[in-house]
């Protein structure tokens, strides 16, 4: 895949114990995807990778710099993250 970074990727316990993915599963991949550039396909692979730094990138940057809003920001973006999250899960657990 990327520099062979694909061989130190944690295994998914829930899909080795249980058989079926977990919501988390494609996090790992589609963070290879944009290492290499492919935006698209890390989209396909875990729709919420963007919101997901979104979010990181903003608690990282409000514990430098205070902003006003940022626990109602912080709430707002947790909210969509788990939609997000949620749906993607669901719709892979049906098709």
């Amino acid at each position: 895949m990327f520099l062979g970074l694909e061989e130190y990727m944690i295994p998914c316990i829930n899909k080795q114990l249980f058989g079926f993915d977990c919501p988390g599963c494609g996090i790992q991949r589609a963070l290879l995807f944009l290492i290499k550039g492919e935006f698209v396909a890390a989209f396909k692979m875990y729709p919420a990778i963007y919101t997901l730094i979104t979010f990181a990138g903003f608690v990282l940057i409000n514990m430098k710099i205070k902003f006003k809003y940022a626990q109602k920001i912080i709430l707002y973006l947790t909210i969509i993250n788990i939609i997000i999250i949620l749906t993607n899960y669901i719709i892979k657990l049906n098709s």
